[in-house]
């Protein structure tokens, strides 16, 4: 499956109205597309106060190449260290799972909720 270069991106945003990291994995994502990754969410994490929350959307994901996982790791304890208090990632069909729960034992702390929906709309719901 191929998709177009320019829609392949990692969008990271803080929803400081609700006190939350939004991370959306677009396309096909190699080492180039989640360059600025950690910068970003080292920034939009900046911007929050307190426990937050992180809602990962894997829906538009195509692939992702493995060079982008030691980033993915790094990113999650950055997440970690500076206070998320639940995790919720979208991940509508099995394809998409990157590997997420399994990187999650290693860097995020015990006993962090992490719920996993098929669909953003549930994900909402799940960080009500």
């Amino acid at each position: 499956m191929s998709s177009d270069p320019a829609s392949n991106r990692v969008h990271v945003s803080a929803d400081l109205a609700r006190n939350r990291i939004e991370i959306a994995f677009h396309g096909a994502i190699t080492s180039a597309e989640i360059a600025q990754y950690e910068i970003e969410v080292t920034a939009a994490v900046a911007q929050l106060r307190g426990e937050f929350h992180l809602l990962t959307d894997l829906s538009p994901l195509l692939s992702m190449h493995p060079a982008c996982i030691p980033s993915i790791e790094r990113t999650m304890e950055i997440i970690s260290r500076a206070g998320v208090s639940r995790i919720v990632r979208v991940i509508p069909h099995s394809s998409k799972d990157i590997g997420l729960s399994i990187m999650s034992l290693f860097h995020y702390r015990r006993g962090l909720p992490i719920i996993t929906c098929l669909t953003r709309e549930e994900a909402e719901q799940a960080l009500l």
